[in-house]
């Protein structure tokens, strides 16, 4: 009987890591931060964003923006503030997956 339940769990386990890998996900199943890098994208991702205010301003400032100010927490979870970048000032938004938008 233990080797029937046995052999059925390293079944499961193994049609589960089959029908993963055949389902075309790419990246990681879990999109909340995974290294320090900063990556921009059009829009930020809604969700309740785990940074400080401090944390927050490190990550803008790794993806290159200066004079980072007025920064606030929004409705969407993001941090959003003010920031300078190759000369022109910019509103920037980092979202809870890390993720930098400027506009």
């Amino acid at each position: 009987m233990k080797r029937i339940i046995i052999a059925a769990a390293v079944a499961a386990l193994a049609t589960t890591g089959a029908a993963a890998a055949q389902s075309g996900q790419q990246g990681s199943h879990n999109p909340v931060v995974k290294n320090s890098a900063a990556h921009h994208v059009a829009a930020p991702a809604k969700g309740h964003s785990s940074f400080t205010e401090s944390q927050a301003k490190g990550r803008l400032t790794k993806a290159g923006y200066t004079d980072i100010s007025d920064l606030k927490g929004t409705k969407n979870g993001a941090w959003q503030g003010m920031a300078m970048k190759d000369g022109k000032k910019v509103t920037v938004t980092l979202d809870y997956k890390g993720n930098v938008t400027a506009r």
